[in-house]
């Protein structure tokens, strides 16, 4: 195969990877670095991430045999190159888009995808599950290899799976994509001990010639190696250190250089035979071969493509920076305000409240169930916590909000819930649907979710300060959208828009102005809710005037808030007609107006649905 041969397309992949020499591959790896550049700038994407792991991503599939062995990737957002590998080069103009290839991994899109990811830190444990089916199903020649990022190295997940992994019998492989990042910089006493073996090149060429000199040494008839390690002596830490990985049971082979196709081929090579629990440093650079990404690749961990973006949104003032801002200038004149934030620092809007609070500010790494614990011991401490997180993250820390913080009842968290509702087209794993079925089963809980960004401010001083239990306030991704909203209507409670009509649609957050115009178009009443949980008798009391009700709910139907007002109107024996129309299932990837047209939340459709429920004639 001559090199101006070699090209994604030409190439039956994954297979003739293992026919190419080193030189070809790296050729290959040009190739494959242009083809992330194109489409990720086009249709949006994770960027450094996935021009980091690119050579990673060749080796694997060089060394191993997908699918009978198991790649599982951490997070999966660095599996781009995987997906090309693997049968996906003719559908990667379709990532993220509606009806596309995912920006995740997704064993419904491809036998090479073994376990579904999007949220960090499960990698290990699940290569571990993998790696003892195997075993017990008397195959020990294959391996179950998890790739995992130093940042998801935060997460408390990571260590219940490194624990039980290094004491296995089974062929299990972690390699530590080391790259001092995950969407900023890492943090931590975990990510300084990474970062000090980062900086000793050739820990594993060393450590053997001290071992050969070691063995040849003899004291009174034996190596003076088998000494050392028999003894509980500071020589033995000195002379015969490992790392941690190696205490809890693992091969330790690194670190290594994360792009030299040769080194990784090797080490890949030796940890396939090695027939055990094996750990691999891998050293990466994020951004790798795209300068700017390279140079800031916080700013392209994330990108918007080309076909998205226009002067309007890239100038938009977004939920989140108005949260971040607003905070910041609430804690000038609070000093109890604390932020919290688990590696979101940017995404949530920190960065503002960072800056001029940083004795204030905590960033915990990817480890929401530590955060939460975290801030309800400051609440009990008399201090105001604030943890920003975005909300399909929220998720996992749902035992600690239940025992932690809200059995008792004084403990005052506020809990500021950002990407609530639809997402867009990080897809199922990202959608912010659940955190209002959440909260809702959690007693004593306090929900609001604004409309617009002054009606935020007004909710996080509300919140802050009129609530002395679990409050959360929830905004979508984005901005609101308009620079002419009348806010004669925003309120922290509710707003009721009469136009004389005997039925009533009920909604709250961005989608509200939509149901706005379908009334303009329809004559129904609306009743915009603020305060969405617990439901005031006030708020029942209305409804129970009217004939009908029909409920727009971004969010998940079940245990959403229509499901609430619904039997709140059935134990006080409402007898007319109710509507709920939310969201059922989980919400594919696709753009936020495409999604919200197919969940029926755009003007459109809400007017079809309220005249199909009741007929224009008897609005």
């Amino acid at each position: 195969m001559k090199n101006k041969e070699i090209n994604l397309k030409s190439l039956d992949l994954p297979h003739d990877l293992k026919k190419m020499s080193i030189e070809q591959c790296e050729i290959l790896c040009g190739n494959i670095r242009k083809k992330l550049l194109s489409t990720v700038m086009k249709n949006g994407g994770h960027l450094s991430s996935n021009l980091g792991v690119v050579e990673l991503t060749v080796a694997l599939h060089r060394v191993f045999d997908s699918p009978k062995d198991k790649f599982v990737w951490d997070v999966g957002h660095q599996s781009y190159t995987h997906k090309l590998l693997t049968g996906r080069l003719n559908e990667f103009d379709t990532l993220r888009m509606d009806g596309g290839i995912s920006g995740f991994i997704r064993p419904a899109e491809s036998e090479h995808d073994a376990f579904i990811s999007g949220h960090s830190s499960t990698s290990i444990s699940a290569a571990l599950g993998m790696s003892e089916a195997m075993r017990l199903n008397g195959d020990t020649e294959h391996n179950a290899i998890a790739i995992i990022g130093d940042g998801a190295f935060t997460g408390g997940l990571a260590y219940e799976g490194l624990n039980n992994a290094g004491k296995s019998k089974s062929n299990i492989i972690v390699i530590l994509n080391h790259n001092e990042m995950s969407i900023s910089k890492n943090v931590g006493a975990f990510a300084r001990y990474l970062s000090s073996i980062r900086r000793k090149q050739k820990y594993l060429n060393t450590k053997k010639t001290v071992e050969n000199i070691l063995n040849k040494t003899p004291v009174v008839g034996q190596p003076i190696k088998n000494v050392i390690v028999s003894s509980k002596s500071v020589l033995k830490l000195m002379l015969y250190h490992s790392t941690m990985f190696e205490d809890m049971g693992f091969i330790y082979l690194g670190p290594i250089n994360g792009h030299d196709l040769k080194e990784l081929d090797e080490t890949l090579r030796t940890a396939k035979q090695m027939k055990r629990p094996v750990f691999i440093h891998v050293n990466t650079t994020k951004g790798k071969g795209y300068p700017p990404a390279e140079l800031n690749p916080g700013e392209f961990h994330s990108v918007v493509g080309n076909k998205n973006k226009s002067a309007h949104t890239e100038n938009m003032l977004t939920f989140s920076d108005n949260f971040g801002m607003e905070l910041a200038k609430l804690a000038d004149n609070d000093t109890d305000i604390c932020a919290i934030t688990a590696a979101m620092k940017y995404g949530t809007g920190l960065q503002h409240f960072a800056s001029r609070h940083s004795d204030r500010f905590y960033d915990v790494g990817i480890a929401e169930q530590h955060a939460v614990t975290f801030s309800c011991v400051l609440a009990k401490s008399l201090k105001k916590p604030v943890f920003a997180v975005y909300s399909s993250f929220m998720q996992r820390s749902f035992d600690q909000v239940i025992h932690d913080a809200a059995i008792d009842r004084t403990t005052h968290v506020v809990f500021a819930v950002d990407r609530a509702g639809i997402v867009g087209t990080d897809g199922e794993t990202h959608q912010g649907i659940f955190d209002i079925p959440m909260f809702t089963a959690i007693p004593g809980s306090v929900i609001y979710s604004p409309s617009n960004l002054y009606e935020q401010s007004i909710c996080l001083k509300k919140a802050l300060y009129g609530i002395d239990s679990v409050a959360v306030v929830r905004y979508p991704k984005g901005g609101d959208g308009s620079g002419d909203i009348d806010h004669s209507k925003d309120t922290d409670n509710y707003f009721l828009e009469e136009h004389g009509s005997k039925y009533l649609a009920v909604s709250f957050g961005r989608i509200v102005y939509n149901l706005y115009d379908a009334a303009e178009n329809t004559g129904i009443d609306v009743l915009k809710l603020v305060k969405i949980f617990p439901l005031e008798d006030e708020i029942i009391d209305i409804c129970m005037k009217y004939d009908g009700i029909i409920i727009f709910e971004e969010s998940s139907k079940s245990g959403g808030i229509g499901e609430c007002l619904a039997v709140s109107l059935a134990e006080k024996d409402y007898k007319g007609k109710i509507k709920i129309n939310a969201i059922t299932g989980f919400v594919p990837q696709a753009e936020v107006p495409e999604s919200l047209r197919k969940y029926g939340f755009d003007t459109e459709s809400m007017i079809k649905t309220i005249t199909e429920f009741w007929g224009t004639a008897n609005i």
